[in-house]
């Protein structure tokens, strides 16, 4: 466990690098729900860290994913840097499988579209445990924030 408190082991602001701009509408409603979620209930911290709350960076560095934490004055935590790789397969599915979701329902019967839904979750809940692994000893988050997460992982690598 973090050594903060729970009050203390939270976001309070995530922001995303300024360059990957604008996408699709269904893309900048994932993106902003995902931010309103992780704000209104969040579990993050850096391990061996009692100063949270915390702000996020998230930007992609020579094609890794940064994470760059700081408290809330601004004052530098720590950056973690991950490898794409693990993640590569996971979000081209995923975005496969939303464009067939964002398509159904406009068009598709309530069962065609849970379908598809059941598959979109499934492949968030893989993409949510891949990120939660690979933070695993630097960075302790519920599977909550791990999804909401994953979400703006999606957008970045997306963009990037």
């Amino acid at each position: 466990m973090a050594d903060g408190t729970p009050d203390q082991a939270r976001l309070i602001d995530i922001a995303l690098d300024a360059s990957i701009g604008r996408s699709t509408p269904d893309v900048e409603h994932e993106r902003a729900v995902a931010i309103f979620d992780l704000i209104e209930d969040n579990h993050f911290a850096p391990v061996g860290d009692a100063g949270g709350p915390y702000r996020l960076e998230l930007s992609l560095v020579e094609a890794r994913l940064a994470f760059k934490i700081s408290r809330e004055d601004g004052a530098p935590v720590v950056t973690h840097i991950l490898s794409l790789t693990p993640f590569r397969r996971i979000v081209k599915d995923y975005f496969l499988i939303c464009e067939s979701y964002y398509q159904a329902i406009r068009a598709a019967t309530p069962s065609h579209i849970e379908a598809i839904d059941m598959g979109r979750r499934g492949l968030h809940n893989e993409g949510s445990q891949t990120l939660m692994d690979r933070l695993a000893g630097k960075i302790e988050l519920d599977f909550d924030t791990a999804r909401r997460l994953f979400t703006l992982v999606c957008v970045l690598h997306w963009r990037g």
